[in-house]
């Protein structure tokens, strides 16, 4: 139960990474796109029309782009475990001369690096894990990882496409208090976004909320200056 709870509060790195990209990505396109078509004058249901079909089609593309890419990295660290594992049948010394390496990288001198050495070639697993994850910088990841992060970005994308659209569900007739009522509710969901990113980790809570509002909205008013330009195009 303890294990659980601190799951819980404490979210893997990857996971969280996927929450902010699927977040802030999905909110900061649709609000530049809207921002935009309302800038250029169009009719309101096309405004509507606009982020409703950017909403399901990048939350897709998202989810698909998450698991393939998670997918790959999956087959690119089991096809390095293969490999170093015929390096250790076939190399053995070259590849003991890469952990003496690391143990002096780690501080180890002279007697301790042999020492080390000797009783990491007793434990075949612990060498391999040690090659992988301190010569290639390699983790492992569990088969449901790409799955688990196809859900988590497409699922955080949608949310993040629907946070400025929603003024427009109820105040279509008026295109530019919604856009208003847009910029504040994604201000506000930016920077609780980069506020959680930031109690999960040692930053500035603060610094990071404001940080990630600034990004967010100034890639938004992209859009908007764009959608000012086009008429005069």
């Amino acid at each position: 139960m303890a294990q659980r709870a601190f799951m819980e509060q404490h979210p893997r790195p990857t996971l969280l990474s996927d929450f902010i990209l699927g977040s802030q990505d999905g909110l900061v396109n649709v609000l530049g796109i809207l921002l935009g078509l309302v800038a250029a004058g169009t009719p309101a249901h096309f405004v509507l029309i606009a982020g409703l079909s950017a909403l399901a089609a990048e939350s897709l593309a998202m989810a698909a782009v998450a698991y393939t890419s998670t997918e790959s990295r999956r087959k690119l660290y089991h096809s390095e475990v293969a490999r170093e594992e015929r390096e250790m049948r076939e190399v053995p010394e070259m590849e003991r001369e890469e952990v003496r390496v690391i143990l002096r990288n780690w501080g180890f001198e002279g007697a301790e690096v042999e020492d080390m050495l000797q009783r990491i070639e007793k434990k075949p697993k612990a060498w391999l894990e040690m090659m992988m994850a301190f010569e290639l910088n390699l983790s492992p990841i569990e088969s449901g990882a790409p799955r688990e992060s196809a859900l988590v970005v497409g699922g955080s994308t949608l949310v993040g496409h629907l946070i400025p659209l929603i003024p427009f569900f109820f105040l279509l007739s008026d295109t530019i208090t919604a856009s208003y009522a847009a910029v504040i509710l994604s201000a506000v969901t930016l920077f609780v976004i980069g506020w959680y990113e930031a109690k999960l980790t040692i930053g500035n809570l603060w610094k990071s909320g404001i940080r990630m509002l600034v990004i967010g909205l100034g890639s938004g008013f992209a859009g908007f200056l764009i959608g000012l330009a086009i008429p005069h195009l």
